[in-house]
């Protein structure tokens, strides 16, 4: 009997301790048995789940696009997009900002992300580095972090001290802030200028945030920067015409943009490729406007590199 009242203590505890977790430490109801299936049953199991991220990321563009927004305005005047996160967060930002630089031709530093512990916390695990706001601080002044660039703290529980230690630091000297977060009610949702809080629910693996979470997150980081390079001007129609060629798949891609643009011959992308050392942009104005590789690079330069823009300065 002692025992039993001992059990049904221990339950009711753990109960109360549940309630006060966020919803990315919860158990998942649908996966209790996930460890007496087959192979098939397990992955059907995962993929079941993971039908339901895109669907928690839809009650949430309206917050992605007020992201957008401010990203856009920052990048378009001289700021920067800096991520910052720990563990899978953080990798997962780092992720996003190192594809930008090959995909649409923004400096190196246009888009950074920050991790908790550093360069060594990519590949593993740096103990105890996302429990101490400082950190971040510390790491934000490290890269000049001023109030004419853009925050994004991302953490799947909301609540990692080192991403709100950076969000308030942010705020502090007038910088806009972005939260993603996987749970409502985060903490750094609460610090934030705008929050987007996609709730995945709870992970097939109890806690295992690289899953839903890490999936829920990486599209929504996917959004912020492709939507802010489109309204940039960097993509022509879906294009990316400001792809960098930086290795023998992405020459063959500026060919077959350039040919996709002005219905040109392969001959001709070569030709016009080489005259712009390989700027795609001012390759394909040449063509379309009919116009020296000198005299698009001005008109570039003159639309803030917004392709359409520099199209229609012929009509003058």
């Amino acid at each position: 009997m002692e025992n039993h009242n001992s059990i049904q203590k221990s339950h009711a505890e753990l109960s109360e301790l549940i309630k006060t977790l966020p919803m990315t430490e919860n158990r998942n109801p649908y996966t209790m048995d996930i460890d007496e299936l087959d192979t098939l049953g397990i992955v059907r199991k995962i993929n079941h789940e993971d039908q339901k991220v895109a669907l928690a990321v839809e009650q949430e563009l309206e917050h992605i696009a007020a992201g957008v927004d401010i990203v856009t305005e920052a990048l378009r005047n001289g700021g920067r997009l800096v991520y910052i996160g720990a563990g899978t967060s953080g990798r997962l930002g780092i992720l996003d900002a190192s594809e930008c630089p090959p995909t649409y031709g923004v400096q190196k530093g246009l888009v950074i992300g920050l991790i908790a512990g550093g360069q060594k916390a990519i590949q593993e695990s740096v103990e105890g580095a996302e429990d101490t706001k400082s950190f971040a601080v510390d790491d934000l002044k490290t890269i000049n972090f001023s109030n004419k660039d853009v925050l994004a703290g991302i953490a799947a529980c909301g609540n990692t001290p080192y991403v709100i230690g950076g969000l308030e630091y942010a705020k502090s000297i007038g910088a806009k802030t972005i939260a993603i977060a996987c749970s409502k009610g985060s903490l750094i949702g609460q610090v934030a200028d705008v929050k987007i809080e996609v709730v995945v629910g709870p992970e097939v693996v109890t806690g295992s945030t690289r899953m839903k979470a890490g999936t829920a997150q990486k599209m929504v980081l996917n959004m912020l920067t492709t939507s802010a390079m489109i309204k940039l001007g960097k993509v022509y129609g879906n294009l990316m015409i400001d792809v960098q060629a930086w290795n023998k798949k992405l020459v063959d891609r500026c060919k077959r943009i350039w040919m996709e643009c002005t219905g040109g011959s392969y001959d001709e992308a070569c030709k016009f490729l080489d005259e712009t050392k390989f700027n795609v942009k001012e390759a394909i104005l040449m063509k379309l406007a009919g116009i020296s590789q000198s005299e698009a690079e001005k008109r570039l330069k003159a639309a803030n590199g917004h392709f359409k823009t520099a199209l229609k300065m012929e009509l003058s």
